[in-house]
């Protein structure tokens, strides 16, 4: 049977949905644990580190493919054992940070779905403008270890200057890091930007707790951290995205290579408020804005 390495960016915990999404759809692709492919699970617990460990790890099992999300876990297979492929269930803006040749063309063993996270990045911006009037001071933070991020940083910080506000920047390299970044959140920003990232994505009830307690808030991403308290987030449906993910699995394991299939982009972006969030921090939204939003957490 083949095996498949799924090397997870933080624990089962926070991507229990993900996972469920690709197991399902491998499903009615015809693939059972078990039964006709085995997988093997590691995650990183938004370690870094890690990554180069779980891919040294899978090269000695000799997965016939790895599954995964973002740009340091590819790169770590990718030096680990070049000649496995890979499929990234996300990663922003995968040619800028060199995991494929081109989205058209990805050459090389690793294709999957573009996060298209600085792409994305000034529709937040200006979202972020509509929702809290007067905002005039943004801060963003980003895991400064993590290419993806960085490169949307730079948009955000981009985007927002374009509008006229003052951008403060937090690179941030660890969890314990996320604390500094509210200790003068009154004095320095009036909401928080938070660019997409395992390290984030570990630390996100740290984050939605402290900016609660500051009254900061915060823009995301992905669904799940406006789940867990954020204010808003604008993004790709990531499970969608895991699911997706498994279709190009089901092609490389029936012969394609896959550095012949180019790199999807997503197709459902949403937009959702925790209503809940605004209230506990004094914020009235819009009615017009709500009507807009895909999702409103009450």
């Amino acid at each position: 049977m083949p095996l498949i390495g799924f090397l997870g960016i933080s624990s089962l915990a926070d991507q229990h949905p993900r996972v469920g999404a690709f197991v399902r759809r491998m499903h009615e692709l015809g693939w059972f644990e078990n039964q006709t492919i085995l997988i093997e699970y590691r995650w990183a617990e938004g370690r870094t580190e890690r990554y180069s460990e779980i891919a040294a790890e899978f090269a000695k099992l000799r997965v016939d493919l790895v599954v995964t999300a973002g740009t340091g876990p590819v790169l770590a297979v990718k030096q680990a054992a070049p000649e496995i492929p890979i499929v990234f269930a996300i990663a922003t803006d995968p040619a800028a940070t060199g995991i494929v040749s081109s989205l058209a063309h990805p050459g090389g063993n690793a294709t999957g779905l573009s996060y298209l996270g600085p792409d994305l990045a000034g529709k937040r911006v200006e979202l972020s403008r509509e929702v809290l009037h007067g905002l005039s001071r943004l801060g963003i933070m980003a895991n400064r270890l993590a290419p993806g991020p960085m490169l949307e940083l730079q948009e955000v910080e981009g985007a927002a200057i374009k509008l006229g506000m003052a951008a403060t920047l937090f690179k941030i390299a660890a969890v314990d890091d996320i604390d500094a970044v509210f200790t003068s959140f009154k004095d320095r920003y009036d909401a928080l930007y938070v660019c997409s990232d395992p390290l984030v994505n570990t630390g996100r009830f740290r984050i939605v707790s402290q900016a609660l307690t500051a009254r900061a808030p915060t823009v995301f991403g992905e669904r799940d951290s406006v789940s867990a308290g954020g204010l808003f987030s604008y993004g790709p449906n990531v499970p969608d995205m895991y699911r997706r993910a498994a279709d190009l699995v089901d092609k490389i394991l029936r012969g394609t290579k896959a550095g012949e299939i180019p790199v999807e982009q997503p197709t459902r972006i949403e937009f959702v408020i925790n209503l809940k969030t605004a209230n506990a921090i004094g914020l009235n939204i819009s009615p017009i804005i709500l009507a807009r939003a895909d999702e409103v957490i009450e």
